[in-house]
């Protein structure tokens, strides 16, 4: 190639670009977003939903295993009893006579049973949890519903025994509530099983 050629071909290679550009000057170039779109479709699918529901409503169930669905129903003047084995006489007799010294109380009157339903179940684990072993729990009589069932008792008489805390119950006396009451016995926590090893273990020295 000859160096009279190189301009022609320099301005020929200018013509092609400025031709190019030209036909090119209406493109505009597309913008693309940098990350990938996360946006939650608008439409979701019945299992989608269901399982949204699954996973809202499993650790709740998990966490509160206490029953919402229909219970027997009790009467007012119906005494509640219920011990698990190896629970001694003569602490099931004081027990239902109250002669335990009550440490807490829980006072169920005016709620709902979903509200009582979370109320027995974070009152149970706070009681065990600071170590306290009778306790009170007032769910009334009922005694002025028109068909004389008392409610929260029903439940609560389902309820009681569901957890494994709970190790004896009975009707309240007179003094304490009588059958609108009932007396809650719960398992040694942990503190208390150390204290007495370390007692025990003491005297044994």
């Amino acid at each position: 190639m000859s160096e009279q050629d190189e301009p022609d071909e320099v301005m020929t290679t200018k013509a092609e670009r400025l031709s190019f550009l030209e036909e090119m000057s209406d493109v505009q170039r597309i913008k693309r977003p940098n990350k990938v779109d996360t946006q939650v479709p608008r439409e979701l699918t019945p299992g989608h939903l269901e399982r949204q529901r699954s996973a809202v409503d499993s650790p709740i169930k998990d966490r509160n295993p206490l029953t919402a669905e229909h219970v027997e129903p009790l009467k007012s003047h119906d005494v509640l009893a219920y011990q698990r084995p190896g629970i001694q006489h003569g602490v099931y007799k004081k027990l239902r006579l109250g002669q335990y010294q009550i440490e807490a109380r829980l006072d169920l009157h005016r709620m709902t049973v979903e509200e009582a339903r979370r109320e027995v179940f974070g009152f149970i684990n706070d009681c065990v949890r600071y170590g306290l072993r009778s306790v009170l729990i007032l769910h009334g009589k009922g005694e002025r519903n028109p068909d004389g069932i008392a409610q929260l008792k029903s439940y609560l008489a389902k309820w009681l025994p569901e957890l494994t805390d709970v190790m004896a119950f009975y009707s309240a006396q007179k003094h304490h509530g009588g059958t609108g009451a009932v007396y809650v016995m719960l398992r040694k926590g942990d503190q208390d099983k150390l204290r007495n090893r370390e007692r025990y273990g003491a005297k044994s020295e």
